[in-house]
């Protein structure tokens, strides 16, 4: 619900435009996209993850590819969307000089990240081992403008009033709840207790806010760049 409430709030931004999503894993990102914008293609480098984004949203195109070479002529979209993917990946410049290329004059880069200082305060080193780089606000917006991107927002997710009063339930952090059940235990092994797993179930996306305030202590990054 933290991912999707992103991509609702970034909705507007799809409107009537064709969207390239850049990383579209499980794909309900894309789908939702689809609902708003003219033509959605959904790119993943996984081919069970494209298979089942095919099967799962036919209202989206789908294609394997390599995000460091995007498979579409110079200035033939409208949007590209990219949502907790760049922290994923070896060269962030290049790819977002390949978003650049693709992107129309005027058109639309929408990333969302981790933001490291949440994440991975005390290290450079993502705790997360599929992670290469985790960003902090000051170092998106600059790997942005490097990329001669114009930086239209950059805002931040934070837990709303429901999720808040979750943290306040379980001592001070419904995440860190999580991670004690699992930590220590082999994937698919940790007993879960009723009550975690029901409130965990009842996240709702009006459970996060975005908005530009204390973005240093935002969950995650949000930010909205136009192609100059």
């Amino acid at each position: 619900r933290r991912h999707e409430a992103a991509y609702v709030a970034l909705l507007p931004h799809c409107a009537d435009a064709t969207v390239l999503e850049a990383g579209c894993g499980e794909g309900y990102g894309a789908g939702l996209v689809a609902t708003k914008a003219r033509r959605v293609l959904a790119l993943d480098y996984d081919v069970p993850t494209t298979e089942h984004v095919a099967r799962r949203y036919p209202e989206v195109a789908v294609a394997r590819a390599n995000l460091a070479y995007l498979p579409l002529r110079d200035a033939s979209v409208d949007v590209v969307a990219n949502f907790q993917v760049i922290e994923h990946l070896w060269d962030q410049a290049g790819f977002l000089a390949e978003c650049w290329r693709v992107l129309s004059p005027g058109g639309k880069l929408l990333v969302t990240t981790p933001n490291r200082l949440t994440f991975t305060p005390d290290s450079d080193t993502p705790l997360n081992p599929y992670h290469t780089r985790e960003l902090a606000p000051s170092e998106l917006a600059g790997l942005l403008a490097d990329a001669d991107f114009e930086v239209e927002t950059l805002h931040g997710l934070h837990h709303g009033e429901a999720v808040r009063a979750l943290d306040e339930r379980y001592g001070g952090s419904i995440i860190d709840a999580q991670l004690d059940v699992v930590m220590g235990e082999l994937p698919g092994q940790a007993v879960w207790p009723e009550a975690l797993l029901a409130d965990v179930a009842a996240i709702e996306v009006a459970g996060f806010d975005i908005h530009g305030d204390d973005l240093d202590a935002s969950l995650d990054l949000i930010a909205v760049a136009v192609r100059r």
